[in-house]
């Protein structure tokens, strides 16, 4: 199990969860290759295989974005994170979802999750995670281009809400020989020029002009940023710690409808 440090406020040592126990929460990024999971007063990122094992082998419940065992996706949360839940009171949940997982995606994830006795269950699109995990200006039209390890969304955001979105069954994890990283980088370059074309306004143009974000394990990856600047003929930027974006971003949102009235 890898962790990485989360920015943000902290509780005190050796106190598991906050005070209040109806405002302790958990940020999920549920990936094809990697769960990631942040939980109120927590100092680390939970970042493990999307693996689970029942009887005589090992099952992956999530592939290419969607929730293909929801049973097994169950019993992987409820290991976990089970034994960091609170004995009283009931946790807040986010998660960060794909862009164009749909109800289907919802519904499946939420049916996951109640292994966790959610007090509350909240969905953000990945795109905005993102960008709320990069602080950047969502007051004007966004690029967000999230290169998972089965997965690649493009998505548009305008004043932080999805105006378009496309996605290609294609990740990190297909790179071999025989897929080079141009066909990554080429399938976002037709799903940004499907964007252009279909958009009657200039947002996606103004978007890509002030440069698109990259997020995903593929940011990680110096050689596709080169080529997907090279190849939109515009800024591309990878976001810090990329890989764990969309979580940090969730947490961040956990933790504002925690200060919120209505969240307490």
């Amino acid at each position: 199990m890898n962790t990485v440090p989360v920015p943000g406020p902290v509780t005190a040592r050796r106190r598991p969860w906050p005070r209040c126990r109806q405002c302790w929460g958990i940020a999920l990024d549920l990936g094809s290759a990697r769960t990631r999971a942040w939980t109120s007063g927590g100092r680390m990122i939970i970042d493990v295989p999307t693996v689970t094992f029942h009887g005589a082998g090992a099952t992956y419940p999530v592939r290419r974005g969607a929730i293909v065992d929801t049973l097994g996706a169950a019993r992987m949360l409820d290991r976990l994170l089970g034994h960091c839940l609170p004995r009283f009171g009931r946790p807040l949940v986010i998660l960060a979802t794909p862009v164009l997982g749909g109800m289907a995606y919802r519904t499946e994830a939420r049916t996951a999750v109640e292994v966790l006795r959610p007090r509350t269950f909240l969905t953000v699109p990945t795109a905005r995670a993102v960008a709320v995990a990069a602080d950047a200006d969502l007051s004007r039209p966004l690029l967000v281009v999230e290169i998972g390890a089965q997965l690649t969304e493009v998505t548009l955001l305008t004043d932080g809400a999805v105006t378009d979105a496309r996605h290609t069954a294609l990740g990190t994890g297909d790179l071999d020989r025989l897929t080079p990283p141009a066909r990554v980088t080429e399938a976002v370059a037709a799903m940004v020029t499907a964007m252009l074309d279909q958009d009657r306004t200039s947002q996606t143009r103004d978007a890509l002009r002030h440069g698109a974000l990259l997020a995903g394990g593929g940011a990680l990856r110096p050689d596709l940023a080169y080529r997907l600047t090279d190849r939109l003929h515009a800024p591309v930027q990878p976001v810090p710690a990329p890989h764990t974006a969309a979580v940090r971003g969730a947490a961040t949102l956990l933790r504002a409808a925690h200060a919120h009235p209505a969240g307490r």
